[in-house]
């Protein structure tokens, strides 16, 4: 059995969780490689990684490269001696990096490979409608997701589940995993499993701003499952206008009402506590969201400060 040295290549919360499982399973964690610190916010602070805060917590060696191919980086990481590399949520390595432990390198993906490849692998599952979805270990070759399969896990996606609560979830699957996966290749008892492609294959592309957006012309459902495939972040959105006036608002939870009508798609009707928006097949009642310069709030705490004329439509 061969003792393992291991190098973590990771960046956001959802590495964290994996990392903090590795190390209390007494896993010997020789040097942390995550990105370099950003400016972000109003102020434009200099904001620390997930992962570097983690790292610096627990007193663990730390990398920052800026350039994966820089020859002072290369350096030192050979000089950590891993014979295995761990990637969570990172960004893609050239080969002289992946090649480099005698071990290999293996990937945490958040999603069943081949499917939801990609950046945004949760939220994909839950705009698309997925039941089930889960996590995937696999050794790293060239290509973005597509290496030889070591253990997948599966779970299922509640029918009103949203992105952060399957995040957390996917999470603790995913350490899980990652052990089960690192006691495998300590005994040197890994199978892999070569990734088939087809034309059934779903992609797990880049949230931005055109495909957060709410199109009000879909079924109930479909906006359904963006709004909660994108919450807590980074959030649908869509236009409410109003009396000549328009705002960029942000929708968090939402509620679907199956009921007939003959109101113009996307009119809003609003009392006092409820909200909702007329679409084709029902109306989408709106629980919470956030107007611009506002905090995140409920509907009914919106509504105590703001009404809404006859004439107010979404798009």
């Amino acid at each position: 059995m061969e003792k393992l040295r291991i190098v973590f290549m990771g960046t956001p919360e959802f590495a964290v969780g994996i990392l903090d499982t590795i190390i209390k399973n007494k896993y010997d964690v020789v040097g942390v490689i995550t990105a370099a610190d950003k400016p972000a916010g109003r102020g434009q602070k200099i904001k620390y990684s997930a992962v570097k805060e983690y790292a610096l917590e627990h007193n663990l060696t730390l990398l920052q490269p800026t350039n994966l191919k820089d020859e002072s980086f290369l350096a030192e990481l050979k000089a950590l001696n891993a014979n295995l590399q761990i990637v969570v949520a990172f960004r893609m390595l050239p080969k002289v990096v992946w090649e480099m432990p005698k071990l290999g390198t293996f990937n945490l993906h958040a999603s069943l490979l081949p499917n939801y490849r990609g950046a945004a692998p949760i939220n994909w599952a839950i705009i698309n409608g997925e039941t089930k979805t889960g996590v995937t270990t696999f050794f790293i070759d060239d290509k973005i997701d597509t290496g030889a399969m070591i253990l997948s896990s599966e779970l299922e996606i509640s029918p009103d589940e949203n992105a952060g609560h399957l995040h957390d979830r996917l999470m603790h699957l995913g350490s899980e995993t990652v052990i089960e996966t690192l006691a495998l290749i300590e005994k040197g008892n890994v199978v892999t499993t070569i990734q088939k492609d087809n034309d059934d294959i779903k992609t797990a592309y880049k949230l931005d701003k055109g495909n957060c957006k709410i199109d009000w012309a879909k079924s109930a459902k479909e906006i359904h499952n963006l709004i909660r495939g994108l919450s807590p972040y980074p959030a649908s959105w869509c236009f409410f206008k109003d009396n000549g006036q328009e705002w960029n608002v942000k929708i968090y939870e939402d509620k679907i009402i199956q009921e007939a009508h003959q109101e113009p798609i996307g009119k809003i009707l609003a009392t006092k506590k409820e909200l909702k928006v007329a679409v084709k097949d029902g109306f989408i009642q709106i629980l919470s969201l956030q107007f611009p310069g506002k905090k995140k709030m409920s509907t009914s705490e919106l509504l105590n400060g703001m009404t809404f004329s006859e004439n107010a439509v979404v798009c």
